[in-house]
């Protein structure tokens, strides 16, 4: 039964690998101190109320202060923030901020550049293997003008439009 478990969640890594996906760091503050993590698992989930969702991971440190707070930032990276989204990838709290600008926001950590942000009120916490979904309803959004940080093959990139 290993054997096949294993096979299966190989395969699915690789199918998953191909998914070019947004990448974004969620945020939330403790003591007046920022908290972030590179996240590739958020989505839209309704326009009425406008809500979100985003997966973290159980051991997060930063899906414990979601969870304390109730509240969550989400940047939405932009194609020149590669090394930004790296340096959120790994663990290390507060000091992942160490070197990034970030201002408040909706009392939320906020990294200046990024083309997307979204302030959010958790509305749900969710149970998905070993990660928790997190819904969010929407207090805050605005966009900026930059093309995506996407992340497909295992590799960061941006989004090309076809010709028409």
């Amino acid at each position: 039964m290993t054997s096949i478990h294993n096979d299966v969640q190989t395969s699915f890594k690789e199918v998953m690998a191909a998914v070019a996906t947004p990448v974004s760091i969620v945020t939330a503050i403790d003591g007046g101190m920022p908290y972030g993590t590179t996240v590739s698992a958020f989505a839209s989930l309704s326009m009425n109320p406008p809500m979100v969702l985003v997966s973290l991971d159980r051991g997060s440190e930063t899906l414990e202060l979601v969870r304390a707070s109730g509240r969550f930032g989400l940047n939405i990276l932009g194609a020149d923030q590669a090394a930004t989204a790296l340096s959120f990838a790994k663990k290390g709290g507060v000091g992942k901020f160490h070197g990034t600008r970030w201002d408040l926001d909706h009392d939320l950590p906020r990294i200046p550049g990024a083309p997307g942000w979204i302030a959010c009120t958790v509305a749900d916490l969710v149970d998905g293997g070993d990660h928790v979904i997190v819904l969010g309803t929407v207090d805050a959004a605005e966009l900026g003008d930059a093309a995506p940080l996407v992340y497909h093959g295992r590799l960061f990139g941006t989004h090309a439009p076809h010709d028409s």
